[in-house]
């Protein structure tokens, strides 16, 4: 059972980690143009880095996961763990994703600070 309910997550978390991934790396490229004043090529680099960066995290926190299972000896044990699991890594991205938006507002204030400063 344990076998299925890895196949199971591990999908369902692909799944979630790469559609999330592509809409972040889609939207969030206006963003970060916008920080770096219009620079397209470091744009699209740091862009990449960050969705690479993303990806690696989310899918290897999904894997050490797994260490954590019970044995499942019944169907819903097995949909409880994968549910539960799922729900983790779904909190996970929302996590990186707050850091992330912070991130790029604090630095976006600081750049419009040094470059309108309020006298």
């Amino acid at each position: 059972m344990n076998t299925i309910a890895y196949i199971l997550y591990l999908f369902i978390t692909y799944i979630i980690t790469v559609r999330v991934g592509f809409i972040f790396y889609r939207n969030g490229h206006v963003f970060i143009l916008e920080l770096l004043h219009n620079d397209v090529q470091l744009t699209l680099f740091i862009n990449r880095v960050l969705l690479i960066g993303y990806y690696l995290l989310n899918l290897g926190y999904a894997a050490l996961m797994l260490r954590s299972w019970d044995t499942i000896h019944t169907w819903t044990e097995l949909v409880s763990g994968v549910v539960t699991m799922t729900g983790q890594i779904i909190l996970t991205l929302a996590v990186i994703h707050f850091c992330n938006m912070a991130a790029i507002y604090l630095i976006g204030k600081r750049n419009n600070h040094f470059i309108n400063p309020k006298i």
